[in-house]
């Protein structure tokens, strides 16, 4: 039968089985450095990437096939008919277009298809859509995509399709025979097609190419939390806890208890503790590879690089994940990513042991200073249920009913400069300043202060810097500008001489790469000043979860720990390991060899080559790894899940 009343139907699909091919192919040219190209797996790529866009188109159409097949034979052709055809046509052609045009910009900054955080960006729409409107070229988008879905009207027209729909009166036994196998075909696609089925190779690259950006979404959408027990190779329980403790005992510590599950460790100092304030500046995307310490020739970061020659710089530490709430959830509980959202965006995540934990038992007073709104990805919810006052951009988003913390927002008149994610770095340095200044002298406080000037749309105020605003160099050096004020303002005060600061990254700049993980993507600067200890670099490897611990090191401080972060000076050298992860995938680096484990159940390991911009998968790899691996995430997991981070109630 000809396509008669279903020509439209099939032209809207094969104009996006074209289109999403198009993209493809655009794709793989833009990140064609990163693929390895062998012809079996660009064919499976080809082959994978057909079925994931029919299901995708088919899924586009679904309503209007179930249209096509109950609307009776008379009303064909009829004013209702044309003004339902036409509305729907056109909003899946501007929708369909829209989605193909908005994967590039997704991908120039995550090197993936759709994924969580797209899903994500739903939930916050002021930031995201001030921050779209501030990147790019709205009004000419816009005036591309209704050209795109007026051209797509034209050629139907032209090709006789629309003329064909609406003058073909078919029987319902006719349409049965065609809408039917149509109708089934997109429900055994949208049943049976599952995204990890396309992480068929070792490159992520590859696997992300055959995907489609709008069905990756929805199984995003539908996968926004992940059960590691379900999901995850996992050990004996009381294996994975008695491996962990091993691990994470320093050498100045000790288990007051030897029941399996309990991690709780006692450090002990004989040196007298002191009891600074501390400031823990986490700076957004801030890579290590912009830094002139780690061989940046452009000269962004004269101030972070001269703070870091007079304190203590890290020169091996790697973030935990990709995402601000991962930097967080690493500087403030101290664990492993666990698989899917970060601990800071789920729900009952309130009194948790953590650094607040340990910071209130030496009586200081905690602070979260943030330039957005902390109703962005949980923030002030987490931070407020850790017993942190909240410093923000209040724009009305109450916290939480049953969270007691001090909520302040920064008035208007204290705003030089604001953009969609907040206002700048040395507006947010100022409110520290502020708040230091008021605060007690009989207590000493502690100051979480996240930054934001260094994100797309990369603005901040004018006459700052020799660089125009709109590019990240420029936003890496105004950030790096704020800084060194901050310091400079700091130095006049008089809490100054007792007050240590920590700087470090929440991550880096962007995760793009053609490794599933790419390691080199996860190393992040860090660095601890006016300690008033001798200048010096700890060059061993480091997690962004010891960085606290560390501090409370130097410190000399007595006291108990549930936290996975160690004191990297009072642990052996061969537990040195850092925790790298995304949403599905995580990672265990050791000395030179990265073990990943996902939620198929697979674990691999990998050599790492070239300071981490190349891993090699061994064929035999070390099973010892695979488990302890496993036992670090493992126990996490089951931590949170089963309320054991818990301080409440015990």
């Amino acid at each position: 039968m000809k396509p008669g009343r279903y020509s439209l139907l099939l032209n809207l699909l094969v104009t996006y089985l074209v289109s999403s091919l198009i993209v493809r192919i655009a794709l793989f040219i833009w990140a064609f450095r990163d693929i390895e190209v062998h012809f079996l797996p660009l064919l499976r790529a080809l082959g994978m990437g057909f079925l994931y866009d029919l299901a995708a188109g088919l899924g586009f159409l679904l309503l209007y096939q179930l249209y096509l097949l109950l609307l009776p034979k008379r009303w064909t052709g009829s004013r209702f008919d044309k003004s339902i055809t036409y509305f729907y046509a056109g909003i899946i052609l501007f929708i369909q277009y829209f989605s193909l045009l908005a994967e590039f910009p997704f991908w120039d900054e995550f090197g993936v298809r759709f994924n969580f955080i797209a899903v994500d960006y739903l939930i916050y729409t002021y930031e995201v859509v001030n921050n779209i409107n501030q990147s790019y070229p709205i009004p000419l988008i816009l005036l591309v995509l209704f050209f795109l879905t007026g051209f797509s009207f034209w050629y139907l027209k032209r090709t006789a399709a629309l003329k064909q729909t609406f003058n073909s009166q078919i029987s319902i036994r006719k349409r049965v025979q065609t809408g039917l196998p149509l109708l089934l075909l997109s429900v055994v696609l949208l049943s049976w097609l599952k995204n990890k089925q396309a992480d068929f190779s070792n490159n992520l690259t590859i696997n992300e190419i055959s995907k489609n950006g709008v069905f990756s979404f929805f199984a995003a959408y539908r996968s926004n939390e992940l059960d590691y027990d379900q999901f995850y190779r996992h050990l004996p329980r009381e294996k994975a806890y008695q491996l962990v403790r091993e691990q994470i005992r320093q050498e100045n510590q000790l288990f007051p208890s030897e029941s399996a599950e309990y991690i709780l460790r006692v450090t002990k100092d004989s040196t007298k503790e002191t009891r600074p304030n501390i400031i823990l500046v986490t700076i957004e995307s801030f890579s290590a590879d912009f830094s002139g310490l780690f061989g940046n020739s452009k000269g962004l970061t004269p101030n972070f690089d001269q703070l870091a020659k007079e304190g203590i710089l890290f020169t091996n530490l790697f973030a935990t994940g990709t995402r601000t709430v991962r930097g967080m959830e690493a500087l403030t509980l101290c664990v492993p990513p666990t698989p899917g959202n970060s601990i800071v965006r789920r729900p009952d995540n309130e009194g948790l042991y953590s650094i607040a934990t340990i910071l209130k038992e030496k009586n200081y007073h905690p602070w979260f200073i943030y330039g957005g709104d902390g109703y962005f990805d949980n923030m002030n919810n987490f931070f407020g249920g850790q017993g942190f006052d909240i410093i923000d951009r209040d724009r009305g988003n109450p916290l939480a009913d049953d969270i007691e913390s001090t909520r302040i927002p920064i008035p208007d008149e204290e705003v030089s400069f604001e953009n969609a994610w907040g206002i700048c770095d040395e507006d947010i340095y100022q409110q520290a300043i502020r708040y230091a200044d008021s605060s007690s002298k009989k207590q000493p406080f502690f100051q979480f202060i996240m930054t934001t000037s260094n994100h797309k749309p990369y603005t901040f105020p004018a006459g700052k810097i020799d660089l125009p605003q709109g590019s990240r160099d420029a936003a890496v050096k105004y950030t790096d500008y704020a800084l060194g004020k901050f310091i400079e303002a700091a130095k006049t005060k008089d809490w100054f001489n007792n007050t240590v600061f920590v700087i470090v990254a929440d991550h880096c700049a962007s995760s793009a790469g053609k490794w599933e993980i790419n390691i080199n993507k996860h190393h992040i600067p860090a660095l601890i000043y006016n300690l008033h200890q001798p200048t010096s670099q700890i060059n061993r490897l480091t997690s962004q979860i010891d960085l606290m611990p560390t501090l409370f090191g130097y410190l000399h401080w007595n006291y108990s720990t549930e936290l996975y972060g160690m004191d990297v000076l009072h642990r052996s050298v061969e537990k040195d390991r850092a925790f790298v992860g995304n949403y599905r995938t995580l990672g265990l680096l050791k000395g030179d060899i990265f073990t990943q484990i996902d939620d198929r159940k697979r674990s691999k390991q990998f050599q790492v080559l070239d300071k981490g911009k190349s891993l090699r998968e061994l064929t035999k790899g070390d099973s010892a790894l695979v488990s302890e691996t496993i036992s670090y995430y493992q126990t996490a997991s089951d931590r949170f899940k089963n309320g054991k981070m818990k301080t409440t109630g015990r």
